[in-house]
């Protein structure tokens, strides 16, 4: 047949080495109690479900499961259940007698014998077939199967871990996957949180794709610059971790940070999506002045970029005065921006502390004293006298 020889998705991954600790699990709260679950399972033969969007690393968690348990001497055995469709997925699971059908030459066992003494590990368990979800509820329930034609069950000693991206919960109560299998893989359910609800782990994670990165290619890349940075912990990142980590690599391959800063502001998050601190007291006022000036300078900048940065085009754009663009530009950081400054360089510019604009407003120049007869000076001190006669006055009317 078709599949036999081909290039197989259900791979028995070779020795590999996993990222450390600290980088799996970084410094999140949500990470630390994936941690801690898998401290408990490690050592108990449950089926476990390791739920997560796309690219959230429930391979890796899954390896670490194998690692570090009683199952570790024998095979870790993935099976991607997407790659395959559904009658060729099971000649490949579950293997096949000779003769079974046309084509099968010989006998051949499945990845289910393959990972005897170890762990099998289906990724995206959601995509089966309701026919092939039957099979392995069988061998879930009683470490047995059969190959396709066989007569005789089979027993296995194995470990299963599933993995899916999909609401399997809400599938079984519509009837789109079996509710049986799956509360029978669900006994020991992990959630892995989306790279968005641990921004504190952005930083850790992309330092070490860049370090790691750099000796796969081998090649010497500059670190990144605090600007970058930050746009790595504010973006929403909807690919996850995965996309973080080719990120990294194309800045490795390219050298440059203008290579991945576009594709990062072109999606950037929402300027109204300020984080609230997760606990303690807050300010109102402060958080809502911090939202209405990112989005001004967003939208000032994003104006200025579109006209080649033109300020008067910008300012009849933006319909206000030449003037006042100025001044807006020179309270966020960008008066000195020519149109070749990396956009790092403007968003790495130090904060001011106290209205959180990207940089300090220059201290009010006063026009230098004409020079006269000293009847500037005289002026000044009359009128200082009577400022503090009006104070004298009001003193009497305040005690009372």
């Amino acid at each position: 047949m078709a599949f036999l020889g081909t290039i197989n998705p259900l791979t028995i991954l070779p020795e590999r080495r996993l990222p450390p600790d600290s980088v799996i699990f970084g410094r999140s709260p949500k990470m630390q109690g994936v941690r801690n679950a898998i401290e408990k399972l490690k050592g108990h033969n449950l089926a476990i479900l390791i739920q997560g969007e796309n690219g959230t690393g429930k391979e890796v968690v899954a390896m670490l499961l194998h690692d570090r348990s009683p199952w570790a001497q024998g095979t870790f055995v993935k099976v991607s259940c997407p790659s395959i469709p559904g009658t060729l997925l099971e000649s490949e699971l579950f293997g096949y007698e000779r003769g079974a059908f046309t084509g099968a030459y010989s006998t051949k066992p499945g990845r289910v014998e393959s990972a005897h003494g170890g762990t099998l590990f289906l990724d995206e368990i959601g995509e089966l077939d309701l026919g092939l979800q039957a099979k392995l509820l069988q061998l879930l329930q009683d470490g047995q199967f059969s190959r396709i034609g066989g007569q005789v069950d089979k027993r296995v000693d194995l470990r299963v871990i599933c993995a899916t991206n999909r609401k399997l919960e809400q599938e079984a109560q519509a009837g789109t996957f079996r509710r049986d299998l799956f509360y029978r893989i669900n006994v020991a359910p992990v959630y892995l949180p989306p790279l968005r609800e641990r921004r504190e782990d952005i930083r850790d994670l992309a330092k070490y794709f860049l370090e790691t990165q750099s000796a796969g290619f081998k090649c010497k890349v500059k670190p990144l610059s605090p600007g970058l940075m930050q746009i790595l912990e504010n973006y929403d990142w909807p690919g996850n971790i995965r996309q973080l980590e080719n990120l990294i690599k194309r800045y490795v391959i390219l050298g440059t940070e203008e290579a991945i800063t576009a594709d990062l502001m072109e999606v950037a998050a929402n300027p109204f999506d300020v984080q609230n601190p997760a606990s303690g007291p807050f300010s109102l006022k402060k958080l809502t002045r911090q939202a209405a000036q990112d989005c001004e300078r967003k939208i000032i900048l994003g104006a200025l970029q579109t006209h080649h940065w033109n300020r008067k085009d910008t300012a009849r754009a933006l319909r206000i005065g030449y003037r006042t663009l100025l001044q807006k530009m020179q309270y966020a950081g960008l008066a000195k921006h020519n149109g070749h400054r990396r956009l790092d360089e403007i968003e790495s510019q130090p904060a001011n502390p106290e209205t959180g604009a990207v940089c300090e407003i220059p201290p009010v120049q006063h026009a230098p004293r004409a020079p006269g007869n000293g009847n500037n000076h005289s002026n000044d001190k009359r009128h200082q006298r009577a400022i503090k006669k009006e104070h004298e006055d009001a003193e009497p009317a305040i005690q009372g």
